[in-house]
């Protein structure tokens, strides 16, 4: 069993390895269009992709966390709005298996192969209802929502008690109970169409709901179904690596493209070789070293997580020190990318420049709030100097 699961992983590798040529050939109308071409997504489910973390009960692959971080950042070295995408939509699969099994039932029982999209900010309006709940409110950077059917939303669900502490709880919603904004016009990230949803006043029932301090504490209803080691992880740990992900493949790219078109680029006055240059030269080792070390760190990461997964061993140092180092990383690209930036020359500027673009999809994949390293390496060293946790999102 665990030939033919090593057997499919390295087989998913190689169509994303397959797929960078097309990615990198859609690029430039994707960006302009804002949205990454159904082509893509259709190529994207051909291959398996969106089934790596899906429950095997409902038609999904159920590989390691390991694989899923490797597909995605092998495609972002063809497209990482692309890349963007797939990590978002592929987790939710995951996810719905934290979910009461009627909530997977729901979405899965006619079609396996229907895709959700999410907005985990608590911005949302929720009333107490027999049953469920009356959600309703704005939500904005839903990427791959276009190519979606269904929906998660953050919200709060106030206290039955008065001055009580609202319950952030996440909720799952069906096509048919909201709409789309089409307002994403940014820097980078561009084609992952991350626009805004709109509920007003959608019935939702209790079992499509999951509370946060559930999904840390690794006690959610769909356990009762999906018994296997890989559901039995902090939610946190396996998103955080959605949006951080991805950043290595682009600035992969970018190091690659850089390298080939400086070997022969000459400086405009002198006429000597920049490759010649030791400061280049330097710049390039390290960003060489920054890409090495995080992608060997993210592969290290994502096996302890499976060990302890399996072990049932969630200690809350480690627990922090793994939320530390998956939302440190896209920081870490940011470095690298701006070196390369730097030395790329006034050609650089022009659109359409690999460099560029990645450049301005890692600071964009900066921005997400699950990539802002303080709040995260605060927590860890105050944990380890004795402090208790203050965070649900490790």
């Amino acid at each position: 069993m665990a030939n033919d699961a090593s057997d499919l992983a390295a087989g998913l590798l190689r169509r994303a390895e397959d797929l960078i040529p097309a990615l990198r050939s859609r690029s430039r109308v994707a960006i302009e269009a804002g949205q990454i071409p159904a082509e893509t997504i259709q190529d994207f489910a051909d291959a398996g992709f969106f089934k790596v973390l899906q429950p095997a009960r409902y038609g999904g692959y159920q590989l390691p966390p390991q694989v899923y971080c490797a597909i995605a950042r092998t495609l972002a070295e063809g497209c990482m709005s692309s890349a963007w995408v797939y990590a978002v939509i592929a987790v939710h699969n995951w996810q719905l298996a934290l979910f009461d099994d009627r909530a997977a039932q729901e979405v899965w029982g006619g079609d396996q192969a229907v895709r959700i999209s999410s907005s985990y900010m608590p911005v949302g309006k929720v009333t107490v209802v027999p049953g469920g709940y009356r959600l309703s409110g704005r939500w904005a950077f839903s990427s791959g929502s276009a190519h979606c059917d269904w929906v998660i939303l953050g919200a709060m669900v106030p206290s039955a008690e008065p001055g009580g502490r609202p319950d952030p709880r996440n909720f799952l919603i069906p096509r048919s109970d909201y709409r789309i904004v089409e307002n994403w016009d940014v820097m980078g990230l561009r084609a992952t169409g991350s626009n805004d949803i709109v509920v007003d006043d959608a019935f939702v029932p209790e079992h499509r709901t999951i509370r946060e301090l559930d999904m840390f504490n690794m006690n959610c209803p769909g356990h009762a179904s999906n018994t296997a080691a890989l559901y039995k992880m902090p939610f946190a740990q396996i998103f955080n690596r959605t949006v951080s992900t991805t950043s290595l493949g682009a600035l992969k790219r970018a190091l690659d493209v850089f390298v080939e078109t400086t070997k022969e680029k000459r400086a405009t006055y002198t006429g000597d070789r920049l490759a010649r240059d030791t400061t280049i030269q330097y710049a390039v080792a390290q960003v060489e070293r920054a890409l090495d070390e995080l992608s060997l760190v993210l592969d290290r990461d994502c096996r302890e997580l499976m060990e302890r997964a399996i072990g049932g061993d969630w200690p809350v140092e480690r627990r922090a020190a793994l939320g530390a180092s998956t939302t440190g990383m896209v920081d870490r690209c940011v470095g690298a990318i701006d070196t390369l930036m730097a030395f790329s020359g006034a050609k650089a500027v022009f659109r359409g420049n690999p460099v560029q673009q990645a450049f301005l999809d890692i600071h964009t994949a900066r921005a997400h709030v699950a990539n802002n390293p303080y709040p995260y390496a605060r927590n860890l060293g105050a944990v380890r100097f004795g402090f208790d946790n203050d965070s649900l999102d490790i």
